[in-house]
């Protein structure tokens, strides 16, 4: 957990995002591998914006496309 003021890094957020997806889905009654509901597609929609983001930063440090 970062300091109140702090910003919290990409990667971070990232992490953050993929741990409420899977405590959604440890919880929620009807959300399945195929279909999701309301929630947990923004759940999912923030984890996937945030993975592209992370890998994209990634990749241009590196200099690989």
């Amino acid at each position: 957990m970062t300091s109140p003021g702090k910003s919290r890094s990409l990667y971070d957020l990232y992490m953050a995002a993929a741990a409420a997806v899977r405590e959604h889905d440890a919880t929620c009654t009807t959300c399945s591998p195929t279909a999701r509901c309301a929630t947990g597609r923004r759940l999912y929609g923030e984890l996937v914006r945030l993975q592209n983001d992370y890998l994209t930063r990634l990749r241009a440090k590196k200099g690989t496309p």
